[in-house]
């Protein structure tokens, strides 16, 4: 899952994108509205962690002018408005969610959940391709029953094809949502952690259900043996 965090506060914002990470999320962060903005209406993100009170465009702004192109990605308000009257203009405006400062982070990990569950999964938490089925919630990957192990960035790379099976995925694609950025699409690092849960499936499937699209990228077939 990509993340953006739209935060003034340059400490917190850090805090909240180190603790994501280590969740297993990409984040990217930007600290006034006006970047905030252009984010929100250039990127393809999954999540959106929203400020109100920032330096340039106020967060009520991005939102309602966000939401006039994009009504399905999910956005968190993270604000020390605590105001009914704001929650309720928050929420009217098109926000999921709204989360009022000071918060436990364990909170905000559990509203991000939530959401994300949402948005990708109508009644449980399993994804499933064929005989794969991938828990968002305990991370963990079984077929037929059997627990595969997997590391954190292929577990991410799974969960991303599953929920985009049979559709070609561009590495471009890749780096945005699993990869911070810090990667091109020639770099190795994504052909390595591929190679890797491709050589793990195969050996507990029999066969190899990610195929590899030379120039164009890979796909996930549904229909496994």
């Amino acid at each position: 899952m990509h993340i953006l965090i739209i935060e003034d506060e340059e400490q917190l914002c850090r805090s909240i994108a180190e603790g994501l990470r280590m969740d297993g999320y990409e984040t990217d962060t930007c600290l006034d509205g006006d970047e905030g903005l252009e984010l929100c209406m250039t990127e393809n993100y999954d999540l959106i962690l929203l400020d109100l009170n920032l330096p340039g465009i106020d967060g009520l702004d991005i939102l309602q002018q966000f939401r006039e192109i994009n009504s399905s990605t999910p956005v968190l308000i993270l604000s020390a408005r605590g105001q009914i009257e704001d929650k309720v203009e928050g929420l009217d405006l098109g926000a999921n969610d709204y989360l009022t400062k000071p918060f436990h982070f364990e909170e905000l990990e559990a509203r991000i959940r939530s959401l994300t569950r949402r948005r990708f999964i109508q009644e449980n938490v399993c994804l499933k391709c064929g005989r794969i089925t991938f828990d968002t919630r305990t991370r963990k990957t079984h077929i037929d029953h059997e627990e595969l192990s997997l590391t954190r960035k292929e577990s991410a790379l799974l969960e991303y094809f599953i929920l985009h099976q049979n559709r070609i995925i561009s590495p471009e694609e890749l780096i945005e949502h699993i990869w911070d950025g810090s990667v091109n699409s020639f770099s190795n690092s994504i052909r390595v952690h591929i190679s890797s849960l491709r050589k793990k499936l195969r050996t507990a499937l029999g066969s190899d259900p990610i195929q590899n699209k030379v120039g164009q990228g890979y796909i996930l077939m549904e229909d496994l043996k």
